[in-house]
């Protein structure tokens, strides 16, 4: 797709590449023609596919969940409507059966973060061709050379997206914990567990270097591992379809059974990622 002929790796490193703006050492603020170009950019390049396709599917989600509720009778429901409270429903479960404290917070964050990523996991069932020759062939109307032209579809194989989301879950994890516990109560969290031996002040205060070791290491490994497992399951779904429309007209056969079997992938990684969210803000405001 890159060039009229492209061999396999090509045509692979073309889809697997994303729409970047950046600063470029020589080149100034401009798009990124390679994926070297890319990553010369460092910290000041923006995937602008993955921000548009994310802000895209987040106002998609207000739409729909904001006409359901304008449109809510205590009549016969419509389908629509049936819809958002099956899904604020089982959120809500979710939420009251792992989430031990009070918070305002936590629902309409868990049910918008399923359905969003659920959104964005659902654009990787858009056969891979689409959209990408659909962009290439508006560039051209600018002038722009197609063959520069990338367009990732799919948030969350964007490990920056999955992190965004992550740290921000993070963030709220620490800011939780201290509300909850206090500062003092968060720092003697860190440093006075697992290892704790109340009665003798000189060998707890000797373990505080290790117990500050394996907390911090614990706590940096929850929004990592949430960020990494959500960005590795869609990144394999995608670049199985991407091998499987290499095969052509020979794709369809396989296309179809994939595509219904990564339907599961895409509903289950939104689930864990909201489940874990719940179950790490649980963790944050309960005492050890």
């Amino acid at each position: 797709m890159a060039v009229s002929n492209p061999t396999p790796t090509e045509y692979i490193q073309h889809h697997l590449q994303n729409l970047t703006f950046g600063l470029h050492p020589e080149h100034g603020w401009s798009m990124a023609h390679s994926a070297e170009q890319a990553a010369e950019m460092g910290f000041w390049a923006i995937h602008l596919d993955t921000m548009g396709w994310s802000i895209a599917l987040g106002v998609l989600f207000l739409f729909v969940f904001r006409k359901a509720a304008k449109a809510a009778s205590t009549g016969v429901p419509g389908g629509l409507q049936n819809f958002v409270e099956l899904m604020v429903e089982f959120v809500d479960n979710s939420v009251k059966e792992t989430f031990h404290g009070k918070s305002k917070l936590i629902a309409p964050l868990s049910l918008t973060i399923f359905c969003w990523i659920f959104l964005m996991n659902l654009m990787d069932l858009v056969p891979v061709d689409v959209l990408p020759m659909l962009a290439q062939k508006i560039a051209v109307l600018f002038g722009a050379d197609p063959a520069h032209v990338y367009f990732k579809v799919v948030p969350t194989t964007d490990v920056n997206a999955t992190l965004g989301m992550s740290l921000s879950v993070f963030a709220l994890m620490i800011f939780y914990a201290i509300r909850s516990k206090g500062l003092s109560g968060f720092i003697g969290e860190l440093t006075l567990h697992p290892f704790n031996t109340p009665n003798n002040k000189l060998v707890q205060a000797l373990l505080i270097p290790v117990n500050f070791l394996l907390e911090v290491v614990t706590l940096l490994a929850r929004p990592i591992s949430l960020a990494l497992r959500l960005f590795g399951n869609m990144y394999a779904g995608e670049l199985i379809f991407i091998l499987i429309a290499l095969l052509g007209l020979w794709q369809l056969p396989l296309h179809f059974p994939w595509a219904v079997f990564h339907i599961l992938i895409v509903v289950l990684q939104a689930f864990i990622f909201m489940m874990l969210t719940i179950v790490y803000m649980s963790l944050a405001i309960e005492e050890h």
